[in-house]
């Protein structure tokens, strides 16, 4: 988590930009070329670059459209243009065993993320083959952003939810390389209050800000560290598609820069100085 870090102080940032590309959104002059995918992404990652803490490929977004190659030349083009931003791979994997390390090999071989998204509901042994891999991050969902997960996340389990046991148990048991994230939607403002005192200064991957509506300042006060670190709010649809046109990646870095400036002036003072 140390280009994270990084990320965080040299690009006072704490915007996380989604990569989710709808084939049917995107602008007029890309529908139907080949490779529309990779440009459409590339151009959005070029124009901003500066603004972020780190980019988040969505994996289905990607297969869906038989475009697993442009996601492989997506994240080559990042980590060669703008090397010292982190890129998580959201894949949501979730298996045992074999299966799960080939899941870890597909990440971070194949795909050659810094990090994956991972359903660790399975338990320990599922996770285990991500975290082999020492130097690499492990972003566990922890209280999702959509309604439904409640059906399940809020269950009692021994007087505690069952998200606040997996995130005392990540925090105290599986993170011991200092590899572990966690997912929090940023529309429950009070769990990511509640998994920050559980987990301390752990990273929180922070869905939900922009189409879904989380609010910002409160998903700031709630989850902020001290330092003024500590999350990447994600936001993917606002900002890819803020434009429709030829002038679509101009577009997408208003937004981000409105994003980025919106989020620090929530956070703690010392951090709060936007660049432009």
């Amino acid at each position: 988590m140390h280009a994270l870090t990084s990320a965080w102080n040299d690009r006072n940032s704490l915007l996380c930009v989604g990569l989710d590309p709808d084939a049917g959104r995107l602008p007029a002059h890309l529908k139907g070329k080949p490779g529309a995918i990779l440009q459409f992404c590339t151009a959005i990652v070029d124009a901003t670059a500066d603004l972020v803490c780190c980019f988040k490929p969505q994996i289905a977004y990607f297969s869906a459209c038989r475009a697993e190659e442009e996601l492989e030349a997506l994240i080559a083009h990042i980590h060669s243009r703008h090397p010292a931003i982190p890129v998580i791979l959201d894949a949501k994997r979730g298996d045992i065993g074999s299966t799960a390390e080939q899941y870890a090999i597909e990440a971070f071989e194949r795909y050659q993320a810094d990090a994956v998204t991972i359903n660790p509901y399975l338990g320990r042994d599922s996770v285990a083959p991500y975290l082999a891999y020492r130097d690499k991050g492990v972003i566990l969902l922890c209280r999702t952003s959509n309604p439904g997960g409640s059906d399940l996340q809020f269950l009692d389990v021994g007087g505690e939810k069952l998200y606040e046991r997996l995130a005392r148990l990540v925090s105290k048991e599986w993170n011991e390389n200092g590899q572990c994230g966690l997912v929090v939607g940023a529309t429950f403002p009070q769990e990511i209050a509640r998994v920050r005192a559980l987990t301390g200064n752990m990273p929180l991957l922070v869905p939900g800000v922009g189409a879904q509506g989380g609010d910002v300042a409160a998903t700031v006060a709630a989850g902020c560290t001290s330092s003024g670190n500590g999350l990447m709010i994600n936001s993917s649809r606002a900002i890819l598609y803020a434009g429709s046109g030829e002038d679509y990646a101009e577009a997408s870095r208003v937004v981000a820069r409105e994003t980025r400036d919106a989020i620090n002036r929530y956070r703690p003072s010392a951090a709060t100085a936007a660049r432009s």
